[in-house]
């Protein structure tokens, strides 16, 4: 190869290691976050476990069986059973899917209706941007858990006859809690894009013409998704413990659908006896959040640009 080849090979080949995308460069930022990384595989091991488990063990989970009441952990109930002799472990992976759908989907309004809002409020200007925070202060001056109450309780016969019991009610908890959780993201979306507005990338797309959707579209919005999907993670946590508490204090899902909120609230009269009933629903909740959480903070050392890692 002639010297000039050879040059040519060797600046390919640095520029094939060194142009990685960026997310790739966020993937390799985020692998170095040692909790982040357990708090993923451990996540993705219970949600595989909540929505395959059932595939594998079949015990039904409302089988009445009093010559098991209040049984302790065991080969045949590895996570015991309650007062009624039911199977507590084929409960939890019956109730993980509706906890984990309903934290999911929530987040998912949130984002929705808070890059939304957050969108239109950063690129706009005067009272467009003045009444939208107007209504973002309004509903975050709102006492939450009493107005989620009233909602429920206004709302839920009607959805049950909607759309059936449990599909009522799920749609009824994620419309409530994914309402009551897109202000802080709409506030987030709103300073990205007071920041990213003016810098020399949009300044270049204006000067050649883009209309005002394309500099959101294809400019301003990508840029602006890492603090987006760092609030995502928060917002997952933030909806399971909102549906366990709905659940625990008898307003989310019916008795016979065991979330974990409710299979906590079933064994608040049990606790001397049978702790075990609280302990692995707790735990579930516990865990959940504890590990969406670590994934936010490794998320968020992996989109800032300005950590060095």
């Amino acid at each position: 190869m002639t010297p000039s080849a050879t040059t040519a090979t060797t600046g390919a080949r640095v520029r094939n290691s060194t142009g990685t995308s960026p997310w790739a460069e966020a993937w390799r930022r985020f692998r170095r976050h040692k909790m982040a990384v357990a708090s993923l595989v451990l996540l993705l091991l219970m949600v595989g476990l909540v929505f395959l488990g059932p595939l594998i063990w079949r015990v039904p989970i409302n089988d009445i069986d009093f010559t098991a009441r209040l049984a302790t952990p065991s080969w045949k109930h590895p996570m015991g059973t309650d007062d009624l002799g039911q199977d507590i472990f084929a409960r939890m992976l019956y109730g993980g899917r509706i906890s984990i759908a309903v934290g999911l989907a929530a987040m998912l309004m949130a984002i929705f209706v808070g890059v939304l809002i957050g969108a239109v409020a950063g690129i706009s200007r005067g009272w467009i941007d003045t009444a939208l925070m107007w209504l973002t202060d309004l509903f975050l001056s709102l006492p939450q858990l009493p107005l989620l109450l009233l909602v429920i309780y206004l709302f839920r016969d009607s959805l049950k006859a909607a759309f059936g019991v449990e599909m009522g009610v799920f749609i009824l908890i994620v419309m409530v809690i994914g309402g009551f959780r897109w202000m802080p993201v709409a506030r987030l979306v709103r300073a990205q894009f007071f920041s990213l507005r003016e810098k020399e990338f949009v300044e270049a797309a204006r000067a050649l013409g883009a209309s005002v959707p394309r500099q959101v579209l294809r400019h301003i919005l990508p840029n602006s998704l890492g603090p987006v999907i760092v609030a995502g993670t928060i917002d997952v946590a933030a909806a399971i413990i909102a549906e366990s508490t709905l659940s625990f204090l008898g307003l989310g899902f019916p008795p016979d659908i065991p979330t974990w909120g409710r299979i906590l609230f079933d064994s608040k009269d049990y606790l001397d006896i049978a702790p075990h009933w609280a302990m692995f629903p707790g735990l579930a909740i516990f865990l959940t959040v504890l590990t969406i959480n670590f994934i936010g903070d490794g998320l968020r050392d992996a989109l800032d640009p300005r950590k060095v890692m």
